[in-house]
């Protein structure tokens, strides 16, 4: 069960971010708007540096979704890199710029895969012996 639960996680993320990533390559004014910025000649350069960056933990998802599939052994560091990683995005988008949902989106699923990863351990339920 702590498997299935960590296959489905990881796939809502990457689809999640891959919409994001999308979004900011192929409609940046859209999506700056979605987060209430304009966009502009300021921020177009930036907009494209955090599409790829987006693109970099698409991939990194889609990878972590991988290795939990096939039972690879090095899941576990992937899975909490990412985590990790959304718990400190959405906690600093919040302590920054006082916005709830990022707090809830990122934090939450950070905090998700990093209880999902343990319990997999603990239960040895990914890796086979």
């Amino acid at each position: 069960m702590p498997r299935t639960l960590l296959l489905l996680l990881l796939a809502l993320a990457v689809v999640l971010e891959a919409g994001l990533t999308g979004g900011a390559f192929f409609a940046p004014a859209f999506t700056l708007q979605k987060f209430g910025a304009t966009y502009g000649p300021s921020t177009a350069f930036l907009t494209y540096i955090v599409a790829w960056l987006l693109l970099g933990i698409t991939l990194v998802a889609g990878l972590a979704l991988a290795w939990v599939w096939r039972r690879r052994r090095g899941y576990a560091g992937l899975c909490y890199v990412l985590g990790l990683w959304w718990l400190g995005v959405g906690v600093g988008i919040y302590a920054t710029f006082g916005r709830p949902d990022n707090l809830l989106l990122d934090s939450l699923k950070g905090l998700l895969l990093v209880v999902l990863t343990a319990w997999c351990q603990a239960r040895r339920a990914v890796v086979q012996r």
